[in-house]
Parts: structure tokens; C-alpha cells; sequence
């Protein structure tokens, strides 16, 4: 016997019409009993939000992080409590170091049983309160949309981040209160006019200036206007870790990326750039090579910072100008700016000190991946969305694969394993008319690889480069590199990844050396484009660990 649905002014469902008011039009989940109740209020709303069940919390967490990243609005992922929250976490701490919108929701046990150590009882703000920017639990029903909108805000506004906010299941079913209103709209803040005009004359003054752009909210038009701007004057350009598509990596002035495996001779540009303007990157630890790149004192006469975080102002390095603003407003108003000069001779150095870096290097193995990356950015369109987790596997692709376009890398600054898989397919549900492609390590892949059957449920056709070595590529090393020859808990023994895709109804090819990458990547590409999942098997050696870096050469010191 079928149930009549809820009333339309419970507390579930006045949530899901604010998710509706508010534009989200995809859910990431693992269902729980826990809310119940919203699940069922989403049936009503199935032709506008399309709820995407997934195998572990982990990898919904994931997706909803990747579709912040593309679409600038918060993913949104759903999960059970306890357990379901916890496997979540991942997803909440990549947002939080990655400055993305996303808003976790899980379910939680009544409020009449708090404090009981009821049934996967946790305290939510305590757990997720050094996570998220917010960690909250709608205790009065009447509040919901209230909550609810002050999480997009909070997840838009300033530094973009995670919100949690737990459902206790018996106020679910209680009236909701007053339904939405309007969507919300962010506040933004631009740079003061005098900030524009003082950094007018520090360029004019500059001999040695560098751009360096990162973080999240960056609209295509403002990406566009910085980047003619900066080439027009030959400025040099460098992107943060694991922000390579910002701007096309074709521009006659990209200098490269700040980043794990940093090109020697743009590290040395940056400690010796004479004006420093960081737009957006919080100039952590990853870009400013474990904060040795910079020296505090010179970073006061030469630093200009702006970010939408005011707390991350100052907060390492002394600035000699510093400004809260959005990055794209920002970005627009210094592409007005004219210095009255010009750094033409520059920006070609930093360019060929680029090209000669992204060169193809020498392998000792079947496989060379500086080959099959370059391939990879020759063969595919631009708009191809590059997905990827953590390990050393993507060292290559971040050196050798040139974005063209923006939103076309997703990528956790948080080097968070099993990343890539599920963004990838969040990719593909977010733009289906376009390619995604991950590539993941082998022992990257099967942290999530599971998710290979939410792929085929619900038609994601996306291709999976799985690199395999046989080994957790980073940690092997540096216990090489500290401790030569003595090898525990690295190795891995690996499935049969062709008949691991095949068991769940995906394409599967195997590929052993570098000639056969392109008919390898031809098949799978194909395979995509029809609809079916499709994996592509890449057997490489640990011996080449790296680019440029051998086990050999590590083990001898």
C-alpha cells in the first residue's frame, strides 16, 4: 500500500525547497533511516533535483566537493549519522583546505535522545567544528529554512567552505515554518579604489614583478581579463597547487605552477621577484615549498596580498599590501590597471624556463608518462575536465598535461587519496556534453573504486587512467629517500583492473608501454562517449618514482 506524502510544510521538505530555491539541482547520497523524511521529500521534486546514489560516503562527499568547484554553487551531499558522517568527514576536510562551497547534511537521532549515547550518537559541532566553517544542528523545526540559507551564505561568503548541519529524524516530520523567500545572494566585496591606485605605483616601479593566482571563485570573465591583461604586459604568471586552469597554460607568459615538484628556476623567480601579488592563493604550505619559498622580511617590502578571507591575510607571511576582496572583482579592477610598462623580455624567460620543464624527460620503464600526459593534452578537447587524487602518479600529469580552459581541473589541494574517481563522475553528471578523465594511482583508485557501480547506475561515462605500479608511490619514496632499501607496508598487490571493470559492467583495456597508450585511450575515450563507463589499465614501474627520480637513484643517494 503506497503512503500519502508528507504535508508540504514539514521540516524536510521546507529544506528541500530551499536546496530548489537556491538552484542545486543534483544531491550526492548514501541513503540513511536517519532522514528518511527528506529523502521522501526530494521524490517530490525529481525532475529538478537529480538525487545520485553512491557507495560510500566518501565518494558522495567527494562528488559534492567537485560539483562546488564546477559550478561555484555548494555541493550538496546527504549521509547517515555516526558511521555515515564520519566516512563523510574526507569530502568535508578536502572543502575546507580547498576553499570550496559545499554543505553536508546528515541525519542524526532525535532530540528527545540526546546525550543518551543513543544509537551512532555524535555531537556534530564538536566533530566538525575545526572542519567546517560552520557545524550546526537544527533544533527548532521552524527554523529550517532560516539554517538552511544561512548555510549557502556561510558557504559563499569570505574564504568559500563547508557547512554541516545535522537533522535530528522526530523534528523532520514537525512543521517547518515560512517557506523560502528568494535565493540567497553572497556578499562580495571589491578593492578600495586608493588600494588600486597604490598598486598602480608599485608596478610602475617594479623590475622583477610576479603574478600568482589560486583559490576559488573565479569567473571566466574575470580569469580572461587578468590573463590578457598580464600577457599584454609580458607580466610574468604562475597559478598555485593544483589551480592549473585558471588560465590557459598556452599564454606566451605562464610561468607554471607553484606546487609538489615545483620547477627550480620559477622557485628561484619567485624568491626573487622584487613585487610579489598573490591574487587568491593563501600561499600555504604546498606553493611556498613547505614555507621556505619566501623570507618573512622580504615578503613585507614585497608581498601584495589579496584574498577573500581576511584571516588568511597576514597570516604567515608580513604583507607590504594587503586587501579582503573577491577574487574576481578584484581581478577585473587591477586588469585596468596601466603600470606605463611594459616586461616583455620576462615573461618570454619564464615561458621558455616552462617549456624546457614540461619537456618530455627519460624513463627507465615501458611506460613513459611525460609521453602519454603530453598525449593526453594533445588528443583531448580543451573544455575535458582532468580529474585526479593524491600520489605520485600525478606529479606527472600536473607537469606534463596543459589546461586550456577554465574549470578543467579538479584536484585536492588537501592531497586527499580517492579524490579523483568520484569527482570525475560528478563532473559528468554536472556536464554531461563534455569529457572527464581521471587519473589515479593505483592504490589511489581503490579507495574509492567502488563508485565504478554508481558509474554504471546512473550512466556517467567517464574514463579511469589507473597507473599502476604496485605500490603507494609517495610513501615508497620517501622511505627510499630515508630509509634506502628497506621496504615494509609499500607494496601492493593489485586486482586484475580490466576484470574489475568488466565485473560491473564498464569498459576495460590494458595498456603495457607507451606506444599502445593511444589506441588504449582511443578505446576508452569511445567507450565513454557510447555511455559505459570505460578503465584503462596502465602498467608503469616503480623504478621511475617520479620525474626525473628513480628508486635506483635514491637508494644510492
Amino acid at each position: 500500500m503506497t503512503k500519502a506524502p508528507q504535508p508540504r510544510n514539514t521540516a524536510a521538505r521546507r529544506l528541500v525547497d530551499t536546496l530548489v530555491m537556491n538552484g542545486i539541482d543534483t544531491v550526492f547520497c548514501v541513503p540513511g533511516e536517519s532522514y528518511l523524511a527528506v529523502l521522501d521529500a526530494l521524490a517530490d521534486v525529481e525532475d529538478r533535483i537529480r538525487v545520485i546514489t553512491c557507495r560510500h560516503e566518501a565518494g558522495a562527499a567527494n562528488m559534492a566537493e567537485a560539483y562546488g568547484k564546477l559550478t561555484g554553487k555548494p555541493g550538496v551531499c546527504m549521509v547517515t549519522r555516526g558511521p555515515g558522517a564520519t566516512h563523510a568527514s574526507i569530502g568535508v576536510h578536502t572543502a575546507h583546505q580547498d576553499s570550496t562551497p559545499m554543505i553536508l547534511f546528515v541525519g542524526q537521532i532525535a532530540l528527545t535522545d540526546r546525550g543518551r549515547g543513543a544509537f551512532q550518537e555524535v555531537d556534530y559541532r564538536q566533530v566538525f567544528g575545526g572542519l567546517a566553517k560552520w557545524a550546526t544542528e537544527i533544533e527548532s523545526p521552524a527554523r529550517t529554512v532560516e539554517i538552511v540559507e544561512r548555510a549557502f551564505a556561510t558557504a559563499l561568503q569570505g574564504r568559500m567552505g563547508p557547512v554541516v548541519i545535522a537533522l535530528p529524524e522526530d523534528i523532520l516530520h514537525e512543521d517547518g515554518g515560512p517557506a523560502p523567500i528568494r535565493p540567497v545572494t553572497p556578499a562580495r566585496s571589491a578593492l578600495p579604489p586608493a588600494f588600486v591606485e597604490g598598486l598602480r605605483d608599485r608596478l610602475a616601479k617594479a623590475e622583477r614583478p610576479l603574478l600568482v593566482l589560486g583559490g576559488s571563485g573565479w569567473t571566466d570573465a574575470a580569469a580572461g581579463a587578468i590573463g590578457d591583461w598580464a600577457e599584454r604586459l609580458g607580466l610574468p604568471v604562475s597559478l598555485s597547487f593544483r589551480r592549473k586552469d585558471i588560465l590557459s597554460n598556452d599564454r606566451a607568459n605562464y610561468a607554471g605552477d607553484l606546487g609538489l615538484g615545483c620547477n627550480p628556476k620559477l622557485m628561484a623567480r619567485a624568491r626573487e621577484a622584487d613585487l610579489l601579488i598573490a591574487i587568491g592563493a593563501r600561499l600555504g604550505e604546498n606553493p611556498t615549498q613547505g614555507y621556505t619559498l619566501f623570507d618573512r622580511a622580504k615578503t613585507a617590502e614585497t608581498l601584495v596580498h589579496i584574498h577573500p578571507g581576511p584571516e588568511e591575510l597576514d597570516r604567515v607571511w608580513p604583507t607590504l599590501m594587503s586587501a579582503a576582496a573577491d577574487v574576481s572583482l578584484a581581478a577585473e579592477a587591477i586588469a585596468g590597471i596601466d603600470p606605463g610598462r611594459t616586461w616583455a623580455d620576462l615573461g618570454k624567460q619564464a615561458r621558455a624556463d616552462y617549456e624546457a620543464f614540461s619537456a618530455e624527460v627519460e624513463v627507465t620503464g615501458a611506460v613513459n608518462m611525460s609521453r602519454c600526459m603530453a598525449h593526453l593534452a594533445e588528443a583531448l578537447p580543451h573544455d575535458a575536465i582532468l580529474t585526479n587524487g593524491a600520489g605520485n602518479f600525478a606529479a606527472w600529469l600536473h607537469r606534463f598535461y596543459r589546461h586550456r580552459s577554465c574549470r578543467t581541473q579538479l584536484a585536492p589541494t588537501s592531497g586527499a587519496m580517492g579524490y579523483g574517481y568520484p569527482a570525475a563522475l560528478a563532473a559528468k553528471a554536472v556536464h554531461p556534453d563534455r569529457e572527464a578523465i581521471c587519473v589515479a594511482g593505483d592504490g589511489d583508485y581503490l579507495m574509492t573504486g567502488q563508485e565504478l557501480a554508481t558509474a554504471v547506475q546512473h550512466g556517467l561515462g567517464c574514463v579511469v587512467i589507473v597507473v599502476d605500479n604496485g605500490t603507494y608511490g609517495t610513501i615508497r619514496m620517501h622511505q627510499e629517500g630515508h630509509y634506502p632499501g628497506r621496504v615494509i607496508a609499500t607494496d601492493l598487490k593489485n586486482p586484475d583492473f580490466v576484470a574489475y571493470a568488466r565485473a560491473f559492467g564498464a569498459f576495460g583495456v590494458r595498456c603495457e608501454t607507451t606506444e599502445a597508450f593511444p589506441d588504449a585511450l582511443d578505446q576508452a575515450r569511445a567507450a565513454a562517449r557510447a555511455g559505459q563507463p570505460a578503465l584503462l589499465h596502465l602498467i608503469t614501474s616503480a623504478e621511475d618514482i617520479a620525474p626525473n627520480r628513480t628508486i635506483s637513484g635514491l637508494r644510492n643517494g
